[in-house]
């Protein structure tokens, strides 16, 4: 249940999101595949932001805050999120994502990749409310999962 109540705020958000995409020429099922992703990771990033705030000391450690957010990362992890996943929906095909080609590129590790974010979101959502040094201890391999697909697969800010 708690699943079906991420995916559908995700869309919610992913509806009231404006980007290029819906003021483009791009197939519709190429632009909803986007905002749905972009979706997803905003929910990714809110509840990391809880997460990494108690463990570097600027948000107050929660037990159950915690919990909550690691469950909530833990659930993201676990979504089947191919559909948004579109081949053809990519930075070099459409503006207004930074998906690399390279995720669908031959030999792409993208799937380790996933299964490493499942593993370390586990982990966080074990850690989280066993007190700030659990935390902490799991946040090094959820922020290495995280960056490990975003340094592969995700066009860099710079």
């Amino acid at each position: 249940m708690r699943s079906l109540h991420i995916l559908l705020a995700g869309l919610a958000l992913a509806a009231a999101t404006t980007t290029t995409l819906a003021e483009s020429h791009v197939d519709p099922a190429i632009a909803g595949a986007i905002k749905a992703r972009q979706a997803h990771m905003q929910l990714y990033a809110f509840n990391l932001g809880t997460l990494g705030g108690m463990a570097q000391g600027k948000i107050d450690y929660d037990a159950d805050a915690a919990s909550t957010a690691a469950s909530n990362l833990a659930a993201l992890a676990h979504l089947n999120g191919r559909a948004y996943w579109l081949p053809g929906s990519d930075n070099a095909s459409v503006d207004g994502t930074k998906a690399l080609p390279a995720i669908w590129a031959d030999g792409s590790d993208i799937g380790a990749k996933a299964a490493a974010l499942v593993e370390a979101a586990d982990a966080m959502n074990a850690a989280a409310g066993q007190g700030l040094e659990a935390l902490q201890a799991a946040m090094g391999p959820l922020g290495g999962a995280c960056g490990g697909c975003h340094q592969s697969y995700r066009q860099s800010n710079n």
